[in-house]
């Protein structure tokens, strides 16, 4: 397992994280009202769009982490996401953070530790 291809995933974690902020934002600016020209307009929000091209160069970037590590290895790493999504949804939209996200979050982080080491 090369400490670079680990990087390169949590590269990915990090953005797909981002993205799933970035999606939430843009969800809250949409107003669905038949097909005008307001929804089309909601449907491409600054938001939406940095969302849609975090998730574009996440998925070269996690192609390319692929030619240096298993996917059996890449993809718990991935799980991680899980646990950050949480926490950046906290600190950007206010949402919640109770007991069962701690737990939950502490079940991936030791299934992933269990997964890759």
């Amino acid at each position: 397992m090369s400490a670079r291809g680990v990087a390169i995933v949590l590269a990915c974690v990090a953005m797909i994280a981002i993205g799933q902020i970035l999606f939430k934002a843009a969800a809250g600016q949409w107003r669905l009202q038949g097909w005008t020209w307001q929804t089309v307009a909601g449907l491409l929000s600054p938001s939406l769009l940095v969302a849609l091209v975090i998730y574009a160069l996440a998925t070269v970037l996690w192609v390319y982490a692929l030619r240096t590590l298993p996917l059996s290895v890449a993809y718990p790493l991935f799980a991680l996401t899980f646990v950050l999504v949480p926490l950046l949804a906290h600190y950007a939209h206010g949402e919640p953070l109770v007991g069962r996200t701690f737990i939950g979050a502490g079940v991936i982080i030791v299934g992933v530790l269990i997964s890759v080491l």
